[in-house]
């Protein structure tokens, strides 16, 4: 408050105008499941709490070479194989509690809250990864586990408490016929859910294992996130995840039919029932194709495309990280200015990205009414729009016969 009397001069600075908004990490992966810790050393055994990974040289330090039975540390080894990216890694094996690892039940996966210190232990740690490190994983993964329907329940929750994406195997041995009726009612795999934040993968993939010196199959999960963290550093996250190499990989667990032209591919089939699967034709190499979550055919909003929830995911995580600057400032109208103004320049930046087509952040009096802000809410209203991916692309080819005219011409 200004003095009551001042003979003199006084400078008052008065702060106006945006801030700037941070994009929130997306290129990072939770994985949850089971590793070897008895082969590691004492100051790295980890037990229900989050790791950060950030190649698999670390992956090795903090959960042991790739042993048979053993989840996580053949899916780091998947993931990194793609290039790169982050992984939150919460092993729930305990070698204290398991006498072996065949012993880890389902429960110990989905996790739970201790009543008593509120520790959070399987995949529910996933919810203190932001505070104890900065950010979330923004794909969750439970390789072999994800294949019982109890766990996709809980990733589900898990991924719309903090939006994420959970990527899901179809279990080994599972027919084509299998994946497209497990979509229905009448299913008895773990694919019957209708979520935007669910990818749905088929068939396994096949890789060489130098151990045993022949053909093993691993999780499709692991390597999908592998790509999707690679294809947010090199392209974006506003980028689909299909038609993109898989590496790594000497085939697939299913030969499935791929022809780009033909609507009765197997391939197309399955991408109809909103399952993500491997495109292999003459000469395309090894290839996800799908653009769509679990949440199509069901729902045919935008949404529904991986790359557009995501990048809303982004979009308004973002933004409302930001506002703790904003909250309890005197509502006046410098402070709704700034607000929109610092939500609009985030927005350009990802137009100018080719994150956005188009967009912006607005305040319409008319949806904030006297009392609403005499009890200090103010609502914003943000509209914008990603790119869809270019799923579909359709000539229409004439035979013009006026055409003709043309001969002897030249």
């Amino acid at each position: 408050m200004p003095a009551s009397f001042l003979h003199g001069v006084e400078t008052i600075e008065v702060q106006k105008g945006s801030v700037t908004i941070r994009t929130v990490k997306t290129a990072v992966i939770g994985l949850v499941g089971t590793a070897p810790i008895e082969t590691v050393g004492a100051d790295y055994k980890t037990i229900n709490k989050p790791v950060l990974i950030l190649n698999e040289a670390d992956g090795v330090k903090y959960f042991g070479e790739n042993k048979s039975g053993y989840t996580i540390p053949q899916a780091l080894k998947a993931i990194f194989a793609q290039g790169s990216g982050i992984v939150l890694v919460v092993n729930v094996f305990d070698p204290n509690v398991h006498t072996s690892v065949s012993n880890v039940s389902i429960s110990d996966i989905n996790g739970k809250i201790d009543i008593l210190t509120g520790k959070r232990t399987g995949m529910k740690a996933f919810e203190d990864c932001y505070s104890m490190f900065g950010f979330y994983p923004k794909t969750i993964i439970a390789p072999v586990f994800c294949e019982d329907k109890a766990v996709v329940t809980d990733i589900n929750t898990v991924c719309n408490k903090i939006r994420a994406i959970g990527i899901i195997d179809a279990p080994v041995g599972t027919t084509v016929q299998d994946a497209i009726v497990g979509r229905g009612p009448e299913g008895t795999i773990n694919f019957n859910f209708a979520s935007q934040r669910l990818i749905l993968c088929y068939p396994h993939l096949k890789v060489y294992d130098s151990a045993t010196e022949s053909e093993i199959l691993e999780p499709y999960s692991q390597r999908l996130a592998g790509v999707i963290a690679a294809k947010d550093i090199d392209k974006g996250y506003w980028w689909s995840p299909s038609n993109t190499e898989i590496l790594g990989i000497t085939g697939v667990e299913k030969q499935l039919t791929s022809m780009i032209n033909d609507p009765s591919s197997e391939v197309n089939t399955l991408n109809e029932a909103g399952i993500v699967t491997v495109f292999n034709s003459y000469g395309s190499g090894l290839k996800t194709w799908g653009n769509r979550s679990a949440a199509y055919p069901s729902s045919t909003l935008p949404t529904n495309f991986i790359n557009v929830r995501r990048t809303a995911d982004i979009l308004h995580e973002s933004v409302e990280y930001s506002m703790l600057q904003f909250i309890d400032h005197p509502i006046t109208n410098g402070l709704i200015d700034a607000i929109c103004e610092s939500v609009n320049a985030f927005i350009r930046t990802l137009i100018g990205r080719g994150a956005l087509i188009d967009g912006k952040c607005f305040y319409n009096p008319d949806k904030n009414p006297t009392t609403e802000v005499a009890n200090g809410h103010l609502l914003f209203d943000i509209e914008f729009m990603p790119p869809t991916p270019a799923e579909r692309i359709t000539f229409e080819s004439f035979i013009n016969i006026e055409l003709l005219k043309s001969l002897g011409t030249t």
